[in-house]
């Protein structure tokens, strides 16, 4: 079973108040309903997702309800649960705000999402009906609704960045698609969805992944430290050498023949490493700048040597 649908099936099973269901069925059927002239249906391909519809229009509006779930899903080979509403058709769609003076209606009336907690509400029916988000085990972060309608994307991108999760919409084929990146903020979108199993799932394996990634940064990290100094300390033996070649090392200053000696015994020591070394055992403090500087000198003399 998918992480979407592990999800889906902990929320369907929370109960709210009367105003947050109202809401939760509104944005249902604005994503999801079918309208005839003599009933509406809606389709879900998740069975508790589906009781939870069949649920709340029975709460709400005490109606009969017909179920069919002959139909298979084409590309997923899954069934698909159509529930039939025939009692008050009308009524319902238009206290819900999905017909209008016989206008079908995509945004819903402000009544229906006045509040915060039906905000929420509206946008955990949206992620029922149109919602996923990739396992965070997966190589990405993502959460996306996938909407047909342009004016229900806009408002449901308006409403996610209400709340604050910095959502973006695109449009994808015949739909349109609202998506978010961030895995913190999705993090917080299945914590507002109450999905608390799925949220601790999720939290472990990004914890998880995130300390993979540092690990794996930090050894980065170090690694090219490593190769730097043992470049900077192969630079330094050619100028060692070629600084023999030119001169007579007795008769060179005594500092300059102190850095030699020591980066000839010490050939894989750090520039750190090694001043820490001539440090101790000269009883004469240096520092890698000194080091650096003495460096120069030898560079100084062998391009003198040149002119």
């Amino acid at each position: 079973m998918s992480f979407t649908s592990n999800i889906k099936n902990e929320i369907s099973n929370i109960e709210y108040g009367p105003s947050e269901k109202m809401s939760e069925l509104c944005a249902i059927l604005n994503i999801g309903v079918k309208i005839y002239d003599d009933r509406f249906e809606i389709i879900s391909e998740n069975i508790s997702v589906a009781r939870r519809i069949y649920k709340l229009i029975k709460e709400i509006y005490h109606v009969e309800i017909d179920m069919d779930t002959n139909e298979i899903n084409s590309l997923r080979k899954n069934k698909l649960v159509t529930l039939i509403v025939k009692d008050k058709k009308d009524l319902i769609l238009n206290d819900l705000s999905i017909i209008k003076d016989n206008k079908r209606e995509y945004i819903p009336s402000m009544y229906l999402v006045d509040e915060i907690k039906d905000k929420q509400a509206y946008l955990r029916g949206v992620f029922m009906m149109c919602g996923s988000i990739n396992d965070p085990k997966t190589s990405r972060y993502h959460a996306e609704f996938v909407i047909s309608n342009l004016e229900t994307a806009d408002f449901v991108n308006d409403l996610l960045n209400e709340l604050g999760f910095r959502s973006k919409v695109i449009k994808r084929d015949k739909n349109y698609m609202v998506y978010i990146k961030e895995a913190e903020r999705i993090s917080d979108f299945i914590k507002m969805l109450n999905a608390t199993t799925s949220l601790f799932y999720y939290e472990d394996i990004r914890i998880y992944r995130d300390h993979k990634n540092m690990t794996n940064r930090l050894n980065n990290c170090e690694q090219a430290n490593v190769d730097k100094s043992i470049n900077a300390s192969q630079e330094q033996l050619e100028l060692i050498k070629k600084l023999k070649e030119i001169k007579d090392f007795d008769l060179l200053d005594d500092k300059i023949k102190e850095i030699c000696i020591y980066r000839e015994k010490y050939p894989e020591s750090s520039m750190s490493e090694l001043a820490e070394i001539i440090s101790i055992e000269t009883e004469k403090p240096i520092t890698k700048s000194g080091i650096n500087h003495r460096f120069r000198k030898i560079k100084e003399i062998i391009n003198e040597s040149k002119n």
